[in-house]
């Protein structure tokens, strides 16, 4: 179950989404064309614990075929707009201007990042989130082409563990993460573990 935390508008500052993430809120909004914002607090938060992430073994044969380039933070508004299209899975989305607006204030404070899978010239799959202290908030991901998206999560938790980030916080879990090893934790559990991450010195991305 979400708890909504009350709406805000768009002259909500960077400061205080990061403040919100320290203590376990992120946002959503009802559409894209709603240009209000709510909080959310999950009774049961998603996390990928990073020392149990699991990859099959066709996502590792396809991880060895390099058939992307992956790059990082290259193309952050880019992965937003892929993130923020409509697809067979996901008809609507909740990333309205307000959202692209603060996320690329902290992309520019170097809060938010993003994990992009090139072929050729194309942007065909990426992920986006928000590193703070020694964690990592995956928001949204896209891919235009098969597993493209799922290498690139690959490579973010490659990332996360070559520089001892301690938590992947997924805000939910759904049939998909959960086959790399995603899990539902309580949220008093989450907090402890967010309160010991988020008060360690920012981790390079």
């Amino acid at each position: 179950m979400a708890g909504r935390r009350g709406r805000y508008y768009p002259a909500i500052t960077p400061e205080i989404l990061l403040r919100a993430y320290s203590i376990g809120l992120f946002p959503m909004a009802e559409s894209a064309d709603d240009p209000e914002v709510f909080w959310v607090e999950p009774e049961l938060r998603g996390i990928i614990p990073l020392d149990a992430f699991h990859v099959s073994k066709s996502l590792h044969k396809a991880v060895r075929q390099q058939a992307f380039s992956i790059r990082r933070n290259t193309a952050f508004e880019a992965v937003m707009t892929g993130c923020a299209e409509s697809a067979p899975d996901r008809p609507t989305t909740w990333i309205n201007s307000t959202i692209r607006s603060l996320y690329k204030q902290l992309h520019a404070m170097g809060h938010a990042h993003s994990v992009e899978a090139w072929e050729g010239g194309q942007l065909v799959g990426g992920l986006y989130g928000v590193s703070l202290g020694a964690v990592f908030f995956g928001e949204s991901m896209f891919s235009r082409r098969t597993n493209a998206s799922k290498i690139c999560l690959v490579h973010l938790v490659n990332h996360l563990r070559a520089n001892d980030f301690h938590l992947l916080d997924t805000q939910f879990t759904t049939d998909h993460l959960k086959t790399f090893g995603a899990i539902d934790i309580p949220k008093q559990v989450y907090l402890e573990l967010l309160k010991a991450a988020v008060e360690l010195p920012n981790r390079p991305f």
